[in-house]
């Protein structure tokens, strides 16, 4: 069979180079990929973002399943889209979407349905925002309410900080983030403690299958320095998500947001990512939802998918989930992102990469914000690479990984140097 999948990230390279894999797969099509599917010959670039113009190509190609990977098609619906013309495609509808393209209303979902949370209140008027942040003082946590490519987060641990989030987001709007009925809003959020976790499983309305543990790391810099991003590296699996841990996810954030998700009347199927905050005594509390798999995530889970993953998602697609078992490599995997200059705010494009290594079974490099350039990869966005290895422990793993990091230039390339260190 022929797949397609929608995006052009380092999430959507690990999903088409796993898919690739899988027995039964003939081709995959991404639309529209970056430099590094384009240089696998396993995988063929398709220059098309319009969701009819997809759904359309893909019932002339015949196209038997379709994976969306990012969230911003997600929330425009083109789930909807492949669906009205019979099309099998693995995502949530436009509508299940809103759990993470409006964080509003995400967090009055979990309110109505008894999903743990921090307490919260949303804003329009930047007075009224800023009256709050002085009443509930700081450390707390300000979110523009939309999309913002994991950089719409701020952690205030200053009342100032917080006031000057909200007039970035709210007043000025320089992230240019729009809510589902127009105009900017926020959400300020009470700060929580503790260690954070990705739990990402697979969902088909009524059944959900967890996804190896991860975990990512959003500061810019070591230590948990720095602004908030999209993600500067992950490893799987992740030791804070023990069994106990794992199970209080389940019985207590992923079945209840299914079921809450269909007595609304939205059924999810897809990837559904539940940001935890663990605390130090064990509870769990839900800080997001996305309605994607993590990125940068998605590379060390895909490094250890052993099962057909083409099959999976074909079974998520007729709601048999409960009938799949996944089979996952008992070795660490984890990945380090190679940032633009200026990234998270002003990501500077155009810088020629070098240095990059061939593909390896256990050490693959993952394109995201690259282009090709006369036959050269140059930097397109924010985040550019990440380099992921397999091993037999996180150290090892570590220096696996950093040993292509080190000897990959582009001018102005940002990384950790520290990724996986809670696990060490």
């Amino acid at each position: 069979m022929n797949v397609l999948v929608i995006g052009g990230g380092g999430r959507e390279h690990a999903l088409a180079w796993k898919l690739a894999q899988a027995d039964g797969v003939q081709k995959v099509f991404v639309a529209p990929g970056n430099a590094g599917t384009a240089r696998d010959p396993q995988l063929t670039n398709l220059d098309i973002t319009d969701k009819a113009a997809l759904s359309a190509w893909a019932q002339a190609q015949g196209i038997a399943l379709t994976v969306v990977g990012p969230e911003a098609p997600l929330a425009a619906g083109v789930v909807d889209e492949f669906r009205a013309h019979g099309l099998p495609i693995f995502g949530p509808t436009k509508a299940a979407a809103q759990l993470e393209s409006s964080k509003a209303f995400s967090k009055a979902f979990m309110q109505r349905h008894g999903i743990p949370t921090a307490k919260y209140q949303a804003f329009t008027d930047p007075a009224a925002a800023h009256a709050y942040v002085d009443a509930q003082g700081a450390p707390i946590v300000v979110k523009a309410d939309g999309l913002a490519a994991g950089k719409g987060v701020v952690v205030a641990m200053t009342a100032a900080e917080a006031h000057e989030a909200i007039d970035f987001m709210l007043v000025d709007n320089t992230l240019g983030v729009a809510h589902n009925e127009g105009g900017a809003r926020v959400v300020i959020e009470e700060f929580l403690t503790g260690e954070e976790a990705s739990f990402i499983v697979l969902c088909d309305g009524e059944h959900a299958l967890a996804l190896a543990t991860s975990q990512d790391h959003k500061r810019l810099m070591d230590a948990d320095q720095g602004p908030n991003t999209g993600g500067m590296g992950a490893y799987s699996p992740a030791p804070v998500v023990t069994p106990a841990v794992h199970e209080r996810a389940m019985n207590e954030v992923i079945l209840p947001t299914l079921r809450g998700m269909k007595a609304d009347g939205i059924p999810y199927t897809g990837f559904l990512y539940a940001g935890l905050m663990i605390t130090p005594d064990g509870q769990v509390k839900t800080l997001e939802f996305n309605c994607r798999m993590g990125d940068p995530e998605t590379q060390p889970i895909m490094m250890r998918f052993k099962s057909n993953l083409a099959q999976v998602l074909l079974a998520a697609t007729r709601c048999e989930l409960d009938r799949v078992a996944l089979d996952w490599d008992p070795r660490v995997a984890l990945g380090v992102v190679l940032a633009a200059a200026g990234y998270p705010l002003s990501p500077r494009k155009g810088d020629a990469i070098t240095g990059l290594p061939a593909d390896e079974a256990d050490r693959m490099v993952f394109h995201a914000g690259t282009s090709a350039a006369g036959g050269a990869v140059q930097v397109s966005g924010g985040r550019v690479l990440c380099v992921t290895a397999l091993a037999a422990s996180v150290a090892e793993a570590r220096q696996r990984a950093y040993e292509v990091v080190d000897a990959i230039h582009f001018d102005g390339a940002q990384c950790r140097r520290d990724i996986g260190y809670r696990a060490l």
